[in-house]
């Protein structure tokens, strides 16, 4: 047998017709995604309010606002943690060229175009796509109320505490250590010695005296895991019948939980009464009867705002020893009614429930969702592509319930599933009609016997009647 040879490479076709491209059937996922949004017009209601940030004739085409808000999600449901990931993404998938309604033969477009356009349109205008999708989630029935619980969550920010600088005098780290020790006599100090230095130095991560240069927003704060970093400081309220997510915001990460709590718990009762408007909405306006929390957010302050708005507090209790009330009586009184509360079995039943509809949101959105760490520099732009992210969350809790599955890789895992299952059952079935007429052969003669037959999705053998009951 000869060696076959090496063929010379031949110059590709330069005109390729669009009937000769081979289509592949599109994810079921996202073909369901697509199908949700279509009917609501999507679309065009992302398009009337972005018309604003769009000049009619000026300028070169963007990118449709429609497509962008498409796109954010991805990077839930894919997992992807930055905008060039999601648009190399685009570019590589047949299913999320269909799903954006990109042909073959059309560029997509680069992450520089996605983060255009992230700084052209509004926080209010992601706030506004948030709670249109949140809608979609209310008509379902997925927004009950009753119970909310709020917390909270570090995020990684996009900046190194190797940069951080004075904000009195601007000066680095390493500077200002060496001011300090040449004023405590050392002319020419050595890394050790200056290592040593810091090390007896108290305070010397305060955010009152050091900021990041490339991102002011960023707070040195200790993550989660223990180690210290720049972060930013996520909090949720989440509906604790359905884990729909009501409301998010992004704050400074040193911020204590009882004083970021009134700007998520406004948010929280402004979405329901918005819902409430619309004709035939399920969801009322008093939609937040009872305010579940951890001990992180337990003050005077808290529970006497909650006992304002007229909600029962759920909020557990640090130990505090022995408190003194002299001319506290009102917060007295609501901090009493909490205890008593938390104490309940409701209470008891509520607090449990907490900590798994309220971490779980955590998981799915920064973990898994790839958003732990962020790639985005500034509060606002963080929020931005958080509130869209958050937001895919909740599409995929609908879809979970349409579908099966909220996220493309689950869907996927379960077709895979299925089709394992019809193979077995198929054997199955195969291996039962070669036995059933044996075991017909050797049972016993009885009076009025029906034969065996085999039952379809049974393992194991019945009399089969006349009626076919």
């Amino acid at each position: 047998m000869a060696m076959g040879k090496r063929r010379r490479e031949r110059q590709g076709e330069i005109w390729l017709p669009a009937a000769a491209i081979a289509l592949v059937p599109g994810h079921p996922f996202y073909e369901r995604l697509n199908a949700l949004l279509g009917p609501q017009d999507f679309g065009g209601f992302v398009e009337g309010e972005c018309r604003a940030f769009y000049a009619e004739r000026l300028g070169r085409p963007s990118l449709p606002p429609a497509i962008y808000f498409r796109l954010l999600p991805v990077g839930y449901f894919e997992g992807i943690d930055s905008e060039r990931g999601i648009a190399w993404r685009l570019a590589d998938s047949l299913s999320l060229r269909a799903f954006c309604g990109y042909a073959l033969t059309e560029t997509t477009p680069d992450h520089s175009t996605l983060s255009r356009n992230r700084r052209l349109i509004a926080v209010e205008t992601h706030q506004a796509v948030f709670a249109w999708e949140l809608k979609r989630l209310a008509e379902a029935g997925l927004v009950r109320g009753g119970a909310i619980g709020i917390d909270a969550t570090t995020l990684e920010a996009n900046a190194a505490l190797r940069s951080l600088v004075r904000r009195d005098t601007g000066e680095g780290y390493t500077e200002y250590l060496q001011g300090l020790a040449a004023a405590s006599g050392i002319r020419t100090p050595t890394r050790a010695a200056l290592a040593r230095l810091d090390r007896r130095r108290k305070g010397k991560a305060s955010n009152d005296d050091w900021q990041n240069p490339h991102d002011p927003d960023a707070r040195i704060t200790k993550l989660k895991d223990g180690r210290t970093h720049l972060a930013h400081k996520a909090e949720h309220a989440v509906d604790l019948e359905t884990e729909a997510v009501l409301a998010v915001t992004l704050q400074p990460g040193d911020r204590g939980d009882s004083a970021s709590l009134p700007e998520t718990l406004g948010q929280t009762l402004e979405h329901p009464a918005m819902l409430a408007q619309d004709e035939g909405s399920p969801v009322s306006a008093h939609l937040v009867a009872r305010l579940v929390m951890d001990k992180g957010y337990h003050s005077n302050a808290t529970v006497m705002l909650t006992e304002a708005l007229g909600i029962r507090s759920c909020c557990s209790e640090p130990a505090r020893g022995r408190r003194h009330w002299t001319g506290q009586v009102a917060a007295q009184r609501a901090v009493h009614a909490n205890r008593r509360r938390i104490r309940g079995e409701r209470g008891k039943q509520l607090l449990h429930k907490r900590g798994e509809y309220l971490e779980r949101p955590f998981a799915h959105c920064y973990e898994t969702g790839g958003l732990r760490r962020l790639h985005l520099r500034g509060l606002e732009n963080a929020l931005k592509r958080q509130l869209i992210h958050v937001a895919g969350f909740n599409l995929g809790l609908l879809l979970r319930r349409l579908l099966g599955s909220g996220k493309p890789r689950t869907a996927g895992g379960r077709a895979a599933a299925l089709r394992v299952s019809l193979d077995r059952r198929r054997s199955t079935a195969n291996a039962h009609s070669r036995l059933y007429p044996l075991l017909n052969r050797l049972r016993l003669p009885a009076r009025n016997s029906a034969p065996l037959r085999p039952i379809a999705g049974w393992s194991c053998c019945r009399p089969f009647s006349a009626t076919g009951c």
